[in-house]
């Protein structure tokens, strides 16, 4: 959809036009593109013991958040404020799994009281879970199973390294608290981090998850995480859902026989579902040539899209004002006073002054991630949805960035 074929009008609605009533720069969501992805999720793990978890801190537009959840969706959340988000937004306490890491004790008993399910990730904190609670609150453990599946580093959250979950090696310690402590141990997770791109390195995960599972007797549910490569550039790299769906799927109910009795199977998908679905819309300022490259100087920068600069992360970028343009060579840069670079050396057509570039796979980490480093504001959000295009955050004002400040006097 992104690349050779790039839909200017997605859900019949002109990108460009967008840009004349709200502005740029611009976010942008293609909510049907977003179900799609849901459908096709849902698809491929078929039945009813499984649960998808939307990954908020993903996109977390509470618009966003109430279209997930009319497909059925619950919520994976991070911190305790993407919890009471997720309980504003509508989602009840028993839809929302709970997997902070390094936060103190107090936020994981704001979890609990809040009635969520909790996801511990340490040694540490499950002794503290288990002298606090015993058997009077559930708990899921997140295993790092030392695997890596993924192509770029900065994402990986499963090897040896990763400071997230307990090391698959420290098993018998794990059961020694829990016998010791009396918890209640109703589910086991791992999360092997974005971008997927070998699925048979992730298949060898969920065995020695599966295999961890038969030395606990309580289970409800096993969480496979999530992670699913989506395309960045033409004839990228994919996680093949369906074929992955096919084996776990046929894996997991083998298993549930030999455990005893159904397990739920969950995943927490954040960028599968709405990656695709965004696009940053930002301004040609200036065209700059200097003695090596042919600059193309846009609104915008790493302050509303952090990726690139961040991970080194690849987004498609095409002129949508000029799309039948003479091809030429630019690399396009952010009006940040950093090094501010969406991409080196990108091939498009001819851009001009006040043209607009639609950069894709902005649905991901973009918004979440902005901020208002040199005092820049950050963008609106809009929502296309059956047709129709619906605002569903303001753009930021000045206003914005100094309304907590405190006058000292001084």
């Amino acid at each position: 959809m992104i690349y050779s074929d790039f839909n200017h009008n997605p859900g019949g609605i002109s990108l460009a036009e967008l840009v004349k009533e709200f502005g740029a720069p611009l976010y942008v969501y293609d909510g049907n593109k977003m179900i799609s992805q849901y459908n096709r999720l849902r698809t491929a793990f078929p039945g009813e013991h499984v649960r998808i978890k939307y990954a908020l801190k993903a996109l977390n537009n509470p618009n966003i958040l109430k279209l997930f959840r009319k497909q059925g969706a619950g919520l994976d959340a991070v911190s305790i404020h993407e919890v009471q988000l997720g309980l504003q937004t509508g989602f009840q306490p028993d839809e929302i799994l709970f997997t902070p890491n390094c936060v103190s004790f107090d936020e994981i008993k704001a979890g609990v009281e809040a009635g969520v399910q909790i996801n511990i990730d340490s040694i540490s904190m499950l002794e503290h879970f288990g002298h606090h609670f015993g058997n009077s609150v559930p708990c899921c453990i997140r295993i790092n199973p030392h695997i890596v599946a993924g192509g770029n580093v900065h994402i990986q959250t499963g090897h040896i390294d990763s400071k997230f979950g307990i090391s698959i090696h420290q098993l018998r310690h794990v059961l020694r608290i829990v016998e010791k402590e009396n918890i209640r141990v109703n589910g086991l997770h791992m999360h092997t981090g974005s971008d997927i791109l070998d699925s048979g390195v992730f298949i060898q995960g969920a065995e020695l998850l599966l295999e961890t599972a038969l030395s606990f007797k309580d289970l409800q549910f096993i969480d496979f995480g999530s992670g699913f490569k989506v395309a960045y550039k033409q004839d990228d790299v994919t996680t093949d859902i369906e074929e992955l769906g096919r084996v776990i799927s046929e894996r997991f109910n083998t298993f549930c026989k030999e455990y005893g009795r159904q397990l739920e199977l969950w995943f927490e998908p954040g960028k599968f579902l709405v990656s695709e679905a965004g696009f940053l819309l930002v301004k040609v300022n200036v065209i700059k040539q200097t003695t090596a490259t042919v600059f193309a100087g846009v609104d915008s920068g790493q302050n509303h899209l952090i990726r690139p600069m961040f991970y080194d992360a690849y987004h498609h970028m095409v002129n949508i004002s000029n799309p039948t343009g003479t091809p030429r060579i630019y690399t396009v840069v952010g009006y940040i006073c950093e090094t501010d670079t969406f991409g080196w050396d990108r091939k498009m057509a001819e851009l001009r002054e006040g043209d607009i570039i639609a950069i894709c796979n902005a649905g991901a980490y973009g918004y979440t991630m902005s901020n208002n480093y040199n005092g820049r504001p950050r963008p609106a959000e809009v929502l296309l949805l059956d047709g129709k295009a619906h605002l569903i955050r303001k753009a930021e004002t000045l206003g914005d960035l100094t309304r907590n400040v405190v006058d000292a006097g001084i």
